[in-house]
């Protein structure tokens, strides 16, 4: 892969992940400057701290299960360029969201 073509990308992401940082910042800075009441406060503190924990483990699944799909396409013997690798990745990392989707209906 050319990496001229992966900086942008790359520089593209960071640049959308600052901005809504930024934005959920000033969004729960005006919360508390507005007087929110004290409780909505909790509330979305407590959201988002739920949040973070579901997400984590979402991307944890999604990834292990690509990392797997990466050891068996080594151990098959598959090549960068054969369809089958590519069918393997998506397989697996739709595979990770189901199976995040069936323990968080669980929860």
């Amino acid at each position: 892969m050319d990496l001229a073509l992966f900086i942008p990308m790359v520089l593209f992401v960071c640049i959308t992940y600052a901005v809504k940082i930024i934005v959920d910042a000033r969004v729960r800075r005006r919360m508390v400057e507005t007087n929110g009441s004290e409780d909505l406060v909790k509330t979305l503190m407590t959201a988002d701290e739920q949040n973070r924990r579901v997400s984590a483990l979402k991307w944890g699944m999604v990834l292990t299960a690509i990392g797997v799909a990466f050891f068996i396409q080594q151990m098959a013997k598959l090549t960068e360029e054969d369809p089958a690798t590519y069918g393997l990745l998506f397989v697996a990392a739709g595979v990770g969201l189901l199976g995040f989707h069936v323990i968080g209906k669980k929860g």
